[in-house]
């Protein structure tokens, strides 16, 4: 919904919506009879529970963002509207772990869970601060006419780059069950933890365009 006043340029408009970026509010003004200005601020949290390579991430998603937006309206109600996102706390929050006696995987090596000492850690996938965006869609937030209440609709792509994943782990890995474990922090288990991040971080390249 919007809301404006009776002048000729509606002065304000105030809506709630929903996308990728989660649940928002935004807020317009007219610059032009067929242009607005556009301020949106989008939040949300999700959390759930995935296994990669024997490892269980227990994870929380956070979308915290605030986009700036110019739309031109080229006919009727459709409208090319480019912008930019320039507060992106999109962050990713997960503690992985590894029940005792359990095989997991670091980059291609194959471990075990210390009985005495198990693996767990923590984790983190975050975004750039700001990026450029643009988005099409029919609506207006500021019907130029009597109209108080409308619909938005609109679809596009955010250029935010791929996201960065961080990978930390503690405890102790084993080579084989029964065998001598080490200390995550040994430099060759290191080395492996490092080829894992890379590897998660490969997957998450192709994310770096975000549809809206």
């Amino acid at each position: 919904p919007s809301s404006c006043g009776a002048q000729t340029l509606p002065r304000f408009g105030v809506a709630v919506s929903a996308s990728t970026l989660g649940a928002g509010i935004q807020a317009a003004t007219a610059l032009s009879q067929r242009s607005n200005v556009r301020f949106g601020f989008n939040y949300f949290d999700y959390s759930s529970s995935f296994n990669k390579d024997g490892v269980t991430y227990n994870g929380t998603l956070k979308l915290r963002s605030a986009e700036l937006l110019f739309d031109q309206y080229i006919a009727g109600g459709f409208h090319v509207s480019p912008g930019f996102v320039f507060y992106d706390g999109n962050r990713g929050t997960a503690t992985p772990s590894v029940p005792t006696g359990r095989s997991f995987t670091l980059g291609s090596v194959t471990y075990y869970s210390d009985p005495a000492n198990p693996v767990s850690g923590e984790g983190t996938i975050t975004a750039r601060k700001a990026a450029p965006e643009i988005l099409m869609g029919f609506g207006n937030l500021l019907p130029r006419s009597s109209r108080h209440f409308t619909a938005n609709f609109e679809f596009g792509v955010i250029f935010q780059g791929p996201p960065n994943a961080k990978l930390n782990l503690s405890g102790s890995a084993c080579a084989a069950q029964g065998q001598t474990c080490l200390s995550t922090s040994n430099s060759t288990i290191q080395s492996n933890i490092q080829a894992e991040q890379t590897k998660i971080n490969n997957d998450l390249s192709a994310f770096k365009y975000r549809s809206e």
